[in-house]
Formats: structure tokens, sequence, C-alpha cells
């Protein structure tokens, strides 16, 4: 297949999900890696340094720098730790960045790297736009840079968009596939355990966002990224749920053309396109047998099931720090569900408390949306008892 040459591409958050699909991606179309960041996962982050040769590689946990600095003493990769570094990975000569960090911690690197001017922002980082939309998009139109999005929704969205003009959308139909618990009564959903709830049906994500998908508060966080990406009014996103996971959105014109786009589920594709649009290449996501998919169902959600989808929807429509509270708790109570500390339902109580009692503040800056987001964690914390 063509080669991409001449472009250098970085990826902040290379061993998690998408980081590491996105180097497959890179390896297929021989695209130059200029730096590479994650947490803690040395052996890892040894392994794609020494195979893809970057020039800077960051460990957010200064710990793991140390340690992967005497790893790679033989090449001539710099280290760097701690946030400073991932900022610096971040701020890197790169004509496209992915940013694949999970969580808040994808805010101060993306915002770093839009502020380098005139580069391709390929956003996985839903927490970004999540808490500081307005702040994001404007940022991107001051220092000339082009956001793709990630998301295989959003990707598919802005697919749908390049049929139509912008002033010819009617409506954005988010599909969702309901998660491993979309058939399950409602009142079996108190006993759900971790390991019941990170065996999601159809993509192969990490685990925090696998959680968010079974309280479909993933797709809440969607419908406020939505907003900012398409400059559009939550109520014109519409939540449908697809459980086959084949229609990845679709778009609704004035003239009530519908316009989607489907293909099996693989993140690889709308990585691919992120790098490579408006020009498309050959990919390794499988070819989509629409003969042997099957029937294709699409219903309304459950809002009494799916509280946390609700609550999200409700903070949508507010133009107050509420949102930023809402992710914070939410990934403060996704943690304790996972460390077996709250049950399932407990995640919805916990962000509902802290939207209803934190929400009402504007911020105005990326600092406010840090203290806010750090206020939040603590209160959290302090509510459950650690």
């Amino acid at each position: 297949m063509d080669k991409i040459t001449g472009k250098k591409l970085a990826v902040i958050g290379s061993t998690g999900s998408i980081g590491t699909q996105t180097l497959e991606v890179a390896q297929l179309l021989g695209i130059e890696i200029s730096s590479l960041t994650a947490n803690r996962n040395v052996n890892l982050m040894e392994q794609q340094a020494r195979r893809f040769k970057p020039g800077l590689v960051a460990m957010a946990d200064e710990k793991a720098a140390r340690d992967l600095a005497l790893r790679i003493a033989d090449t001539n990769i710099k280290v760097a730790s701690g946030q400073s570094g991932v900022v610096e990975a971040a701020q890197i000569e790169a004509d496209i960045v992915i940013s694949a960090l999970v969580g808040m911690s994808g805010l101060v690197p993306t915002m770093a790297a839009i502020r380098q001017g005139n580069r391709r922002i390929a956003l996985a980082n839903k927490e970004t736009l999540v808490c500081a939309g307005g702040l994001f998009t404007k940022a991107i139109e001051e220092h000339g840079c082009e956001l793709i999005p990630v998301d295989s929704e959003h990707s598919a969205i802005f697919q749908c968009l390049a049929a139509g003009r912008r002033e010819e959308l009617s409506r954005i139909i988010l599909t969702a596939s309901g998660g491993p618990f979309r058939e399950m009564p409602k009142e079996e959903l108190a006993s759900v355990t971790k390991e019941r709830a990170l065996q999601h049906p159809n993509w192969d994500m990490g685990a925090k966002v696998t959680i968010d998908s079974a309280t479909m508060m993933n797709k809440g966080l969607e419908v406020i990224e939505a907003m900012h990406l398409f400059n559009v009014t939550p109520d014109m996103i519409h939540v449908l749920v697809h459980p086959q996971s084949i229609v990845h959105s679709a778009v609704e014109f004035v003239d009530n053309s519908v316009i989607a786009q489907m293909g099996v589920p693989d993140m690889r594709l709308p990585i691919e396109l992120a790098i490579t649009w408006p020009q498309r290449k050959a990919s390794l996501t499988g070819r989509l047998d629409l003969a042997g998919a099957g029937a294709l169902t699409f219903f309304e959600p459950d809002f009494e099931k799916f509280s946390c989808l609700k609550l999200a929807l409700e903070v949508a429509e507010r133009r107050d720090g509420a949102s930023v509270v809402m992710n914070a708790a939410n990934e403060i109570a996704v943690r304790l569900f996972l460390e077996d500390k709250i049950g399932f339902l407990d995640i919805y109580k916990t962000v509902s408390k802290a939207v209803d009692k934190f929400g009402g503040t504007v911020l105005s800056t990326i600092d406010d949306v840090l203290e806010c987001d750090m206020e939040t964690r603590h209160k959290v914390f302090e509510w459950e008892g650690y």
C-alpha cells in the first residue's frame, strides 16, 4: 500500500488501547513517530521505543521514567518525566498529535499541543471537550489547528457531514451499543460485578471506558463532546441504542435524508482516518459483510435503567461547571467500583450527588477547570471515606 512520507506523529498515551492501535496503524502507513508518552507501563514503552525509535518518550510516573532511562540507555532516545515531560512530548515537532490519554490527564498536554499551532489534533480524549469544550475549540481556531475526532461515533458523524453543508444539518443520530447490560432488568444491576461489567459485547476498550459504556455515561459524555465538535445544541443530538455496533452514527439533513457510516467495530479505522483524511488508505480493518451481519436494530435508550445517561443529558443543557464536576466524580466513582469499594449503582448515586452540590460554578479558564476538577475529586473521596 501507499505509505505516508514526510509526516510526523506524536502519540500522547501510547500504551493504552487507542495508543497501541495507533501504533499498529502508524506501522502500516509507514509514518514517523516523533514522541510517545505513558503513565507507568515501562515494559510496553520500552518495546514501543525500540520499535518506533521516537526522538522523545515521556513517563508521567517519575520512577517509571528513571527505570525506562536505564533500560534504553543504549539508544539516542530522550526520556522525560512527570506532567512537564508529557507536555514536552505533546509540544514536539509533529504534523499530527494523537491525544489518547484517558480522563482529565489529557487536558493540559492536549492544550499544549494546540498552542504549538498549525498541526492536526486527532482527539480520542473526550474529557478535554466535556470539561473545557469552549476553551478547547477557541484555542483550535486561534492557533490554526485542525481537529479530527477519533471516537468511532464522532468520526462517523464527521464523515457523514461531508455529504452536505453545515447549515443543512437537521440532527445528529448518535448510536450506542447499550453495553453489556442493555437487556438486564434494572433490579439486577445492584449485584453486578466488575468482572461482568468489563465484558463489553462489541468493543475492545480500556477498563474505565468499558465501565462508562456499561453505565452509558460514555454516551452522555459523547453528547457533550459532539456539541462542541460540531457546534450543535443538545436538542439536535438523538441517542439510539444499536446493539450490533455496525452503524457508528448518522446525520439527518433538512430534506430528511439520513447519511450513516458503517463498518466492523474496530477502532483502527477512525484512528487511520484521523491520520490520512481527506485521503483514505487500505486499512487493517476487516471488510463489513452486510449479508452476514444479520438484522440491524435500533431502539430508544432506557433512561430509568441507565440513570448516568439521563444525568449527562441534563448536564449537557447547562452552561456552568456541571460537566467538569460530573466527569471528575465519575472518574473517581468508576475507580472505586473497579477496586470493589462501591457497587455498580453507587456510581450514579455518587456522580449525581456531586453535580447537585458543586455543579453551579461558571468556569472561564483552564485553571478554573483544573481547580474544579481537583476539588470535586477530594470531596468524593471524603464522602466515600477514602
